[in-house]
């Protein structure tokens, strides 16, 4: 194990170079005077605000009936698979065979429903997310350019508050 650790820290150290680079650049700069940067907590635009917010529960209206079928199917299936348990030592070989296939069936059906109510309720996610990114990212660009920055970081291991403009877009975005 420690061999191991070993021989992948320098590939370690050089992408943790090539990923602080540009951000050194960034920071020389400012340090400079020639250039000021701002931060965005991006997940927070899309968990915090009044358009995140309102997106959730339009998403959840939509998908709860959808949501208790699939959950009512599950119960009936394990219904039935604790039932075809119970019951498959006194039922004769075809008899049992049915009802596992039938089991079987059932399940690959609960299976289906359950993902596919998945991807639709991801792409309508996605779908209100990227709203609010448009929306958001025009915003940042307004804040940008009134404040003069030259660079707004969307993620960042750690930023000092006094260039997090977060709050800032977060209100705008919630007028």
């Amino acid at each position: 194990m420690l061999k191991t650790l070993i021989a992948s820290l320098p590939r370690t150290l050089l992408l943790a170079a090539l990923c602080l680079a540009p951000l050194a650049q960034v920071h020389a700069q400012a340090q400079m005077g020639s250039g000021r940067i701002g931060f965005v907590a991006t997940e927070r635009l899309m968990t915090e605000s009044k358009m995140a917010k309102t997106a959730d529960a339009r998403i959840q209206a939509e998908f709860s009936k959808r949501q208790k079928v699939v959950e009512e199917t599950v119960m009936k299936l394990k219904q039935s698979s604790e039932k075809f348990d119970n019951e498959a030592a006194g039922l004769n070989d075809v008899e049992r065979t049915r009802r596992a296939r039938e089991l079987l069936n059932m399940e690959k059906d609960v299976q289906r429903m359950q993902r596919e109510f998945q991807e639709d309720l991801m792409q309508r996610k996605n779908e209100e997310r990227a709203a609010i990114a448009t929306r958001a990212y025009k915003i940042i660009e307004q804040v940008a350019e009134q404040e003069k920055l030259d660079a707004v970081l969307a993620e960042a291991a750690w930023s000092s508050p006094r260039i997090d403009i977060t709050d800032k877009i977060l209100k705008l975005l919630d007028k």
